[in-house]
């Protein structure tokens, strides 16, 4: 198990350009199974989830070609779907959420599929009776035996549908999609996830010759078609990445640039951080933000406490609650963050509060954040991180405290941040890998 030791109290400048949008990554070289033709898809994060699932499509068959350090061709010629009901599949495949995402390709193209039940955080109940609905809607048959550690999905043919989803899945949705795309007749999607990792997929999957309206709504219209062909795909920066940089520029009173944000596939994410009080400006697609000594939150128009919530898209995501409710600790104000989707995302404060921060866990899903206004600062300690948003969450505090703190368990920081020790520590930051 790995360990940062970090050095906090140190303000940080220069500029950091954004890495490629994780979520994008693990869509879009899914939607690779969909043909045989090459694929190349540019700008894809060196991140342990994004090189698991690449890892995983070699072993199934599929000719991968590293062009550089973030472009790489795919080519699914060869699948064995034989493997797919092996034991190393299901290690592999077992540790990485985005796996069940291969589902939908497989069906469409293959006509059956097989998935252990799949790993990723441990934040709550994530289910996955969405995927499997809509794939029986299609006119797929899904066998599940709770004896059996296998999911199976076959189909002889799928036939497009109405489907109405019972949540605004992004995976969900981008499952249903792939098998859509390759299926008989018109599939109608209401209730879908619209994130910019769902636009992003269906540019590329009209890019290879998909039929699909409505991107960037959430009612979608997608007309079968018999083959898909090859492209080339740029996924977009991460927006969760960028969140945090804003986050951590304000803890360590830092004057950063982030560069290349595609700004306006950003949604509220910027608004939300200006609620903290935050200042920055956009210059061109950059974010510029200068050194803060202090940032207070705004209230409501009646003088109520603010709320930050999560949101379906174009709502706030989920993914960035972690990093407001550390920045919120040493605002001046208070906020009630609130997360609705998952509900252990959020016990990861009892760590903030051993640092110093004044916290308080309502419930599961609600904490209350008292903001310092930096007149306490937080103090380095020991603790662990528990999912990738929370790790990152935590080493922003551990820059920002006073002294030295060691986070283990760092490998999940590095499932969804590429070498975010060597690019902070570029930026002025004391964080040591052991």
């Amino acid at each position: 198990m790995g360990t940062f030791i970090v050095h906090g109290g140190k303000p940080l400048r220069g500029e950091i350009t954004p890495q490629g949008a994780k979520n994008e990554a693990l869509e879009v070289i899914c939607a690779c199974l969909l043909t045989s033709d090459k694929i190349t898809i540019r700008n894809i994060p060196d991140i342990n989830d994004v090189c698991k699932l690449i890892e995983l499509l070699g072993s199934l068959g599929v000719r991968i070609n590293r062009e550089s350090n973030s472009t790489i061709s795919f080519e699914a010629v060869d699948i064995n779907l034989d493997y797919l009901q092996t034991d190393e599949f299901r290690n592999q495949s077992v540790s990485l959420r985005g796996s069940i995402m291969i589902v939908g390709p497989l069906l469409a193209r293959f006509g059956k599929a097989f998935i252990p039940r799949p790993g990723g955080d441990k934040i709550g109940r994530r289910r996955l009776d969405t995927h499997f609905i809509g794939f029986q809607k299609l006119g797929a048959s899904f066998e599940f035996n709770p004896d059996d550690p296998f999911f199976t999905v076959t189909a002889g043919s799928l036939t497009g549908t109405y489907l109405h989803l019972d949540e605004a899945s992004v995976t969900g949705t981008a499952n249903i999609i792939m098998a859509s795309v390759l299926a008989k007749g018109r599939t109608t999607i209401y209730n879908a996830a619209c994130e910019p990792y769902v636009q992003q997929l269906c540019k590329m999957l009209i890019s290879m010759g998909a039929r699909i309206d409505g991107t960037g709504s959430n009612l979608l219209k997608i007309d079968g078609v018999e083959i898909l062909h090859g492209c080339t795909h740029t996924i977009l920066p991460d927006m969760i990445e960028i969140g945090s940089f804003i986050g951590l520029a304000a803890m360590t009173e830092s004057e950063l640039t982030i560069k290349n944000v595609s700004y306006e596939n950003l949604g509220i994410i910027p608004d939300s951080f200006r609620r903290l009080g935050i200042k920055f400006e956009r210059i061109d697609d950059d974010i510029y933000i200068p050194g803060q000594d202090h940032y207070e939150i705004e209230t409501f128009i009646d003088g109520s406490i603010m709320t930050i919530a999560d949101a379906i898209w174009p709502g706030l995501t989920p993914d960035l609650l972690s990093v407001l409710l550390v920045t919120a600790t040493q605002a001046k104000g208070a906020v009630l963050i609130h997360q609705k989707m998952f509900e252990s995302r959020l016990f990861f404060v009892d760590k903030l509060i051993d640092m110093g921060a004044q916290i308080i866990l309502c419930d599961p899903h609600r904490a209350t954040v008292i903001g310092l206004d930096k007149m306490i600062r937080l103090r380095g300690t020991t603790m662990s991180s528990p999912d990738i948003r929370a790790g990152v969450a935590l080493l922003i505090a551990a820059l920002s405290a006073e002294g030295k703190s060691i986070i283990h368990n760092i490998e999940q920081i590095d499932r969804g941040y590429q070498n975010i020790d060597k690019r902070l520590n570029a930026l002025g930051a004391e964080i040591r890998r052991v």
